[in-house]
């Protein structure tokens, strides 16, 4: 799991302004670190969708947010997230945490949010990218770096 203190700073050192979240599974470790980062803003929402929409609303006003969701929140958001990455044509980053990947790869669940994530993503056309089960936060933050260079919108799931 990444560490979540090294998380917060990498990201706030890579000019994010907001992390636009729910705080599910491994994800919600972050919190403390989260919203205790000088100069990162963490909005907690009810409903994945409405993070795009807040996202896209701080992006247009001229902040760098990262949307940071699991993937039962993503196959709820597609609407918001079409609406957004498509026809507004903003170019989020979001954090994916799949919930199970870790059993599921060992035949131990039946929970098939593995299974649908990856090709969701591809069918709504997000590059994206699965980091390793020992990425670090610099892994993370390298993504998010390639991500400003692509000048797109991008995924990371990180396998829970």
């Amino acid at each position: 799991m990444l560490e979540g203190q090294a998380v917060a700073a990498g990201l706030r050192d890579a000019g994010v302004t907001h992390v636009i979240w729910i705080p599910d599974s491994e994800l919600g470790t972050w919190n403390e670190a989260l919203s205790s980062t000088e100069g990162l803003a963490l909005v907690r929402v009810c409903r994945a969708g409405e993070a795009f929409a807040i996202a896209a609303g701080l992006w247009i006003g001229g902040k760098k947010p990262v949307v940071m969701i699991q993937c039962t929140g993503l196959f709820e958001a597609g609407d918001a997230l079409r609406n957004v990455l498509h026809d507004l044509k903003i170019p989020l980053f979001v954090v994916v945490g799949v919930r199970s990947w870790r059993a599921h790869q060992e035949g131990k669940t039946a929970d098939n949010c593995p299974v649908f994530t990856e090709p969701i993503l591809n069918a709504w056309q997000i590059p994206t990218t699965l980091l390793p089960l020992d990425a670090t936060a610099e892994d993370l933050i390298a993504e998010y770096r390639r991500h400003l260079d692509d000048g797109g919108p991008h995924a990371v799931l990180l396998p829970e």
